[in-house]
């Protein structure tokens, strides 16, 4: 065990920095053993603090060579170098500071600052990787004008690039090489990039709304090139939904994005050169499924966004994360919605926050959208301060509505355009746009925890009113009680017997926006009456997920399953099937399940509807997963979760039994593949259909053989392969496994898949079998991605075989953390979360995972990222 405790940082502690660095230039010079960096830093004493002339910069695994201040090199007894630091003294109002120092970014495994990627030099400094590029006030409030110069050999690096436009390309006196750019738009060097490879380039060009040409390049390994062009499909998309939805234009000459195999992150949005993760980028019909394609659009689109809601107004500090973060998965989730199904988005994004955000709030790592506190930043690039914080943004595009919200997006853009800003002076933004006061609404960034909506509904059919009385209380989280009333927005209609709205009048009228049918919960427990009722509804409550709060109201199978076939609303019409499986789930526990003959007319008549978007229908069809199912249990049993749902699975695969076949030779499809909604829907429902028939028929099986082979896409071939592994007999599911890894062996992203098909099937995947997979030949402890896609997969997908009685598979993600702990702090940390959900499971496993989380704790030298949440976990 470490002697003694990380620092803990607090909001409440900020004050700006003594000085400003007004320019940067950085000198680059890479070497086959080292690399040098000297930072000519311009900077200026902050006139606002009475500062005594002292520096301190931030620096980390850093070998100071020199130190001069206005062309004179000091001596060491004239500045103090700590373990990660460089402090000097006696300064002036404004200097010419240059720092020289080594660093080795082959010996990086952290893959934070600068590092080597295979044959590659790439950069990763959000949130505090410049530090281990060069001393610098690695904040995100200072924000300085960059020239990076980058020297090597001639021809050894043919690509070197970094933010801004490029201003010099020549070779030196000395036979080296020296590229250099220039970034005229100010920024923190979080925000810094480098890249030096031998890249192929796919180039296009963009027409901005202004009339200017942008150049957009995009730099991937040589036999990558061929996977390149949806990439930069979803990148001009993105240009211009950017400047139709919110006004805004691309500001450099030109936009680029490089593929990076090695990446403890999906990508970062430094200022014109973007750096992704090679999942994030790289597809072609042959390799990349569906959802990889989605992922790629909704990723590229993310990261070009950031241009606006990230780098031309920034965060000032981390603890406003979710200002950048937030408001941007906002904004790439309405694109996305908008290329595609905007039900289907929403329902993706539903299901990730209640399987995930919700257990977060519920946990020891439980935290604000906008934190108070931390001990390593890296631990709170979470899912509450992403996709919970714009589900608050989008709660404030609900009160405003289309026109209100981007009236404030244009005032928060012009006024902060250049500045490093808060969480606050967003919403003031959006106050001040539309003249209403948010300051209740603003909790939401406050509290932790997920609410609670207790809603009950009576009905006067002699007054013709429903009356509906709403409670909300929020939970206590790790150092908060005692939670405020929030301003929630609930969204709601009536549906009569034959399933259509009914017209919506309420009192009080003042807490009702008629034009998007939402009530305004602002007090612990408030009524609303609804008049000219005629007939007793059925009540569609918290449509489209309103706000990101459990729903508790009490409804009966019947009433799920009227909702199921019959409500307007396409998000609450999953919703109520979600919940009326769950209670099959719940019943199929007790013992005591079976299927109505109404639900199963149900059932065989969503599989044969051809009007409804397939997509949706393959949402409709399936049941929620065993995690999701976790989120409405306690304490949790995963062994009982999983035979329970396997049952229900059965008994609605046998339903659906007589109709497989024929649906599925309905699915089929000649044309040519395509990564277009229409299609993808289409393969969503077919492959939905195959595995319930290979379920519970050989011939369903025969049907996946026959798929598996003669696939002329990942997306096919992928689904053939999940329904051999898990329905066939063990020689089928050997053998495609074999014939799959023989065929993809050489693509490293395809055999990702091939390690996840098998780390995440119950069926599969055991202990023995995990560990066998980390001794293969395509397993490397230093790829994220790799990690991810064994010990990740295994942990939170394959959950029966992860809470073994024996403890075996919390032991062999323990060992992991450990050995990564040395490696790759960051992705050992991640890898926890499964651990830190000790306390909701029976009490049998509860203990044996809290030992394991000891073993950790007790290990010398942990890293402040593992140290945190084991803490915190255990506290």
């Amino acid at each position: 065990m470490r002697d003694a405790q990380p620092n803990t940082k607090y909001l409440k502690d900020y004050t700006a920095p003594a000085y400003w660095i007004d320019h940067t230039e950085l000198t680059v010079e890479l070497f086959d053993d080292y690399t040098d960096v000297t930072a000519q830093l311009r900077i200026r004493r902050n006139d606002e603090l009475d500062a005594a002339g002292s520096l301190t910069l931030d620096g980390q695994e850093l070998e100071l060579l020199s130190v001069a201040l206005d062309g004179n090199t000091l001596s060491a007894e004239q500045y103090q170098v700590g373990d990660e630091s460089l402090t000097l003294s006696g300064l002036g109002d404004q200097h010419l500071l240059t720092i020289r120092n080594r660093i080795y970014p082959q010996n990086n495994t952290a893959l934070e600052g600068l590092y080597r990627s295979g044959g590659m030099y790439c950069t990763q400094c959000e949130a505090e990787g410049f530090r281990r590029i060069s001393y610098y006030l690695d904040r995100p409030d200072v924000m300085s004008e960059f020239t990076t110069h980058i020297i090597a050999a001639d021809g050894q690096w043919p690509v070197m690039l970094s933010n801004g436009n490029k201003i010099a390309d020549s070779v030196m006196e000395d036979g080296r090489r020296r590229v250099s750019w220039h970034d005229p738009f100010p920024k923190p060097c979080y925000l810094f990039a480098l890249v030096a490879g031998d890249l192929r380039v796919l180039e296009d060009t963009f027409t901005t709304m202004s009339g200017r040409e942008v150049a957009l390049q995009i730099f991937v390994e040589p036999q990558n090139i061929d996977k390149t062009e949806y990439a930069m499909d979803a990148l001009k998309r993105s240009m211009r939904w950017d400047e139709e939805v919110y006004g805004r234009e691309y500001d450099l000459d030109v936009f680029m994005i490089v593929a990076v195999d090695d990446f403890n992150m999906g990508a970062m949005e430094n200022k014109g050169l973007n750096i992704f993760n090679s999942s994030c980028v790289l597809a072609n019909p042959a390799t990349a499924t569906d959802s990889t394609y989605l992922r790629i659009e909704a990723i590229v689109a993310h990261e070009y966004f950031h241009n606006w809601s990230g780098n031309r107004v920034t965060c000032r500090d981390w603890f406003q994360l979710s200002l950048k973060e937030g408001f941007t998965v906002f904004r790439d989730a309405g694109f996305s919605a908008d290329m595609n199904s905007a039900t289907v988005k929403r329902v993706e994004d539903v299901q990730m926050l209640r399987t995930v955000q919700f257990a977060e709030d519920g946990g020891p790592m439980a935290h604000p959208v906008q934190p108070d506190s931390f001990i390593e930043i890296s631990n709170f690039y979470t899912v509450t301060i992403y996709e919970k914080g714009a589900e608050v943004v989008g709660m404030l595009h609900r009160l405003l509505g289309e026109e209100g919200f981007r009236k404030g997006s244009d005032l928060y853009f012009d006024r902060h355009d250049g500045q490093a800003v808060t969480i606050h002076e967003f919403v003031a933004a959006m106050e001040d746009a539309n003249g209403i006061d948010l300051s209740q609404f603003k909790l939401w960034y406050k509290q932790a925890g997920t609410p609670v909506v207790e809603a009950a509904s009576s009905y006067d059919a002699d007054a013709q009113t429903l009356t509906l009385t709403l409670r909300q209380h929020t939970p206590d989280t790790p150092g908060q009680t005692d939670k405020q009333p929030l301003w929630i927005p609930l969204a709601l209609g009536l549906l009569d017997a034959a399933g259509n709205d009914m017209p919506v009048q309420v009192e009080p009228a003042e807490a009702w926006t008629a034009s998007s049918q939402v009530l305004h919960l602002r007090e612990a427990e408030q009524t609303f009456v609804f008049h000219n009722v005629s007939e007793r509804p059925e009540l569609s409550l918290l449509r489209h997920f309103s706000a990101p709060v459990k729903l508790e109201y009490q409804q009966s199978p019947e009433q799920l399953l009227f909702l199921l076939q019959h409500d307007t609303d396409g998000f609450n019409r999953w919703d109520a099937g979600q919940k009326l499986m769950l209670h099959w789930i719940e019943q199929a526990r007790s013992g005591s399940f079976s299927l109505s003959d109404a639900e199963q007319t149900a059932l065989v008549s969503l599989l044969q509807d051809d009007q409804l978007d397939k997509s949706m229908l393959s949402y409709l069809l399936n049941l929620p997963s065993e995690s999701y199912v976790a989120e409405f249990s306690a304490p949790v049993d995963p062994a009982a979760i999983h035979h329970a749902r396997e049952t229900v699975r059965l008994a609605i695969a046998n339903t659906l039994l007589p109709h497989l076949a024929e649906r599925y030779q309905q699915l089929q499809s000649p044309v040519a593949y395509q990564p277009e909604p229409q299609q993808m829907a289409q393969r969503a429902l077919k492959n939905l259909v195959l595995s319930y028939w290979a379920l519970v028929s050989s011939d369903g099986v025969t049907a996946a053989q026959a798929q598996f082979e003669q696939a002329d896409n990942m997306t096919d071939q992928m689904a053939a392969l999940l329904s051999l592994v898990n329905y066939g007999s063990d020689e089928q599911a050997d053998a495609a496994l074999a014939s799959f890894y023989q065929q993809w062996q050489h693509d490293t992203l395809v055999v990702n898949q091939w390690l996840s098909v098998q780390a995440g099937s119950s069926r599969r995947a055991t202990v023995a079998s995990i560990e066998q997979l980390l001794q293969h030949e395509a397993f490397d402890w230093r790829n994220p991605n790799k990690v991810r896609s064994v010990l990740g997969v295994f942990a939170n997908q394959a959950l029966v075989s992860f809470h073994q009685s024996d403890a075996s598979g919390y032991a062999l993600l323990a060992d992991a953390i450990i050995k990564l702990n040395g490696i790759n702090p960051q992705m050992a940390s991640r890898l926890l979360t499964p651990l830190t959900r000790w306390k909701r499971l029976i009490p049998e496993l509860s203990a044996l995972m809290r030992a394991q989380l000891e073993r950790i704790q007790s290990q010398e030298d942990l890293s402040k990222d593992v140290y945190e949440v084991v803490s915190k976990s255990l506290s």
